[in-house]
């Protein structure tokens, strides 16, 4: 058995300048929520052209249960870039309406468990750093996408997915059971996961795992081998809509939407506290108004909710209804609430940890191994932990540790791409313990 970690670990390491080459083109070419057209159909051809199996479009979609869907005029538009940037047509035009997303199967057709991998692919909105210090500008793959950037990592996931794939299309001959390759859309703003779920692909999973480059560490070689600690949370787009009229000559014959935003903006933010746990509301953006001298007719504000456990977080989110709902009646206003994206609380198993602790030890890069590790933000990944979880299987969550240029979400970030080559190790090693024939 000896002998096939030294063979995988060889050939991981093969496999490197190719690893960061995936990770450096998908940077450059960086498509943020629902428009991962190119990535996408990259990932597509890559996956079929090493013989694994690939789904895609409304086949591991739930259209009705998509949020935040940019504008189909959007859509079109992201669609036609990609394809003059070189995304694959075949592919593209199965993920009309925005179904970006892949997923590549490897059935061994060998009686054993099946193990689930996911990885998210998108960029965040932005425009990334074009300062001459900033690596990806002076070695060439800074994002040429206005309005895009991969400044949390998931260029390095999308990448670690696909040799991934490739390592283990390679073992097949010496695999059981069946390996499901996710790459998922839209994690940004916590929107992609929960319509893959609500579509089934989730079905007969035995073990799950995912992971993040960075975040609750920092050192090149260290893995938290067991992550939790995820909030969970709401996205809301709120629209209130009253009537319009000169401020002058006939204030009373308007309706002030923007005075319905603000009493809401500022009731909501009372809410944060709650005795069973950590509890947190933020109204982040609020626009409203054409002129000096007009009685603004729409406002808009977009805001989140976040709690320790799920019962927390649908209390936050059932209070900010009751308050919004107060602040239209005060001015007379209509207003529409749109939910945009949603996450819940997620929870690693000890059980697969210990597993990837174990094969953890195995990896001479990795110094520093970490049992726990706390996850203070919110994934939509917990969607396909608790589906798995709830079927009776185990699911896990690791952090990957590496040195950042900047934190995450900042122009100006970068990873070591060293972080790539052991993150793929601890994936392939921890598929091999699970999906291992026993004669290996």
């Amino acid at each position: 058995m000896e002998s096939i970690y030294e063979n995988i670990s060889e050939f991981i390491n093969l496999l490197e300048s190719e690893l960061i080459c995936l990770r450096r083109d998908f940077h450059k070419y960086a498509e943020f929520a629902w428009t991962e057209f190119r990535t996408a159909s990259k990932i597509a051809e890559y996956l079929e052209n090493i013989g694994v199996e690939i789904k895609l479009g409304d086949e591991i979609f739930h259209k009705e249960s998509m949020m935040g869907l940019p504008s189909e005029e959007e859509l079109k538009e992201h669609m036609n870039r990609a394809l003059k940037q070189g995304g694959i047509k075949k592919y593209i035009e199965k993920m009309h309406g925005g179904y970006t997303g892949v997923i590549g199967i490897l059935n061994t057709n060998v009686p054993g468990p099946t193990t689930a991998f996911r990885f998210d692919i998108d960029a965040n909105e932005g425009i990334e750093n074009n300062f001459v210090n900033h690596r990806p500008v002076q070695e060439g793959f800074v994002s040429i996408n206005k309005g895009a950037m991969h400044t949390c990592g998931h260029d390095g996931h999308a990448s670690i997915g696909l040799i991934l794939a490739k390592v283990l299309k390679r073992l097949q001959s010496k695999l059981k059971g069946k390996i499901i390759f996710i790459f998922q859309p839209a994690e940004e703003g916590v929107r992609g996961a929960y319509s893959m779920v609500n579509r089934g692909i989730l079905e007969g999973v035995d073990y799950f795992f995912s992971g993040h480059i960075g975040f609750a560490s920092k050192k090149l070689g260290e893995i938290v081998c067991n992550t939790s600690g995820f909030m969970a949370t709401t996205k809301f787009d709120v629209i209130f809509k009253g009537k319009s009229s000169h401020a002058g000559a006939s204030p009373q014959n308007g309706k002030n939407a923007l005075l319905g935003a603000t009493v809401a903006t500022l009731n909501l933010h009372n809410l944060c506290q709650h005795e069973d746990g950590i509890a947190r509301i933020n109204v982040g953006v609020l626009k409203a108004g054409t002129g000096r001298n007009v009685i603004p007719e729409n406002a808009e504000i977009k805001l989140e909710t976040r709690g320790e456990s799920n019962n927390i977080n649908e209390y936050i989110t059932n209070r900010a209804m009751q308050i919004i709902k107060g602040a239209a009646i005060m001015y007379d206003l209509d207003y529409e609430v749109k939910v945009v994206g949603k996450a819940q609380k997620g929870k690693s198993d000890i059980e697969l940890s210990k597993i990837v602790e174990n094969e953890a030890n195995k990896i001479e890069e990795i110094t520093d191994i970490i049992q726990y590790g706390k996850l203070s933000g919110s994934e939509d990944v917990t969607y396909m932990m608790n589906k798995v979880q709830e079927n009776g299987g185990k699911a896990v969550y690791l952090i990957f540790g590496t040195k950042r240029t900047a934190d995450h979400h900042n122009s100006s970030f970068d990873f070591d791409e060293r972080v790539l080559k052991i993150a793929e190790k601890v994936y392939a090693f921890s598929a091999i313990n699970i999906n291992g024939r026993s004669e290996m």
